[in-house]
């Protein structure tokens, strides 16, 4: 089924950042795209929230596609099934739907641009991830 989408145009200096969101430990910048494609898609810059660290809380989002690009600083994420990894300035990643992850630690200038379908997903926390994280 094709989704109605309307023109859209976020302009980077008008542009807010805000401390609410997902995590509190980031700030985002909404760039439009949910409203231009009916809910289809939610895409948003985020950067690192001063003074506020990430919490290694395991969690899954419930969605049907997510991918990010990272523009500044670096990550460290651990994926269950992928083990630890690294991200920095160029790396994209994506995460199929239903992985269980969390954010170890960031720079304090981490910023990246994220998309995400469908744009009104669920999170879940989740407990400890089981061994295959440790693969």
């Amino acid at each position: 089924m094709e989704q109605e989408q309307s023109f859209s145009h976020s302009e980077g200096e008008a542009g807010e950042f805000e401390a609410r969101g997902l995590r509190s430990y980031f700030e985002y910048r909404d760039l439009g795209v949910a409203d231009a494609t009916n809910g289809a898609v939610v895409a948003h810059v985020i950067k690192a929230r001063e003074g506020h660290n990430a919490t290694g809380q395991w969690h899954v989002h419930d969605c049907s596609f997510q991918f990010y690009y990272v523009l500044k600083g670096w990550a460290r994420f651990e994926y269950e099934g992928h083990g630890i990894r690294t991200v920095k300035p160029g790396d994209c990643v994506v995460q199929p739907a239903g992985i269980r992850h969390r954010e170890i630690e960031h720079s304090e200038d981490f910023e990246l641009i994220e998309i995400v379908s469908p744009a009104n997903f669920s999170t879940r926390a989740e407990d400890e991830a089981t061994e295959s994280a440790e693969a």
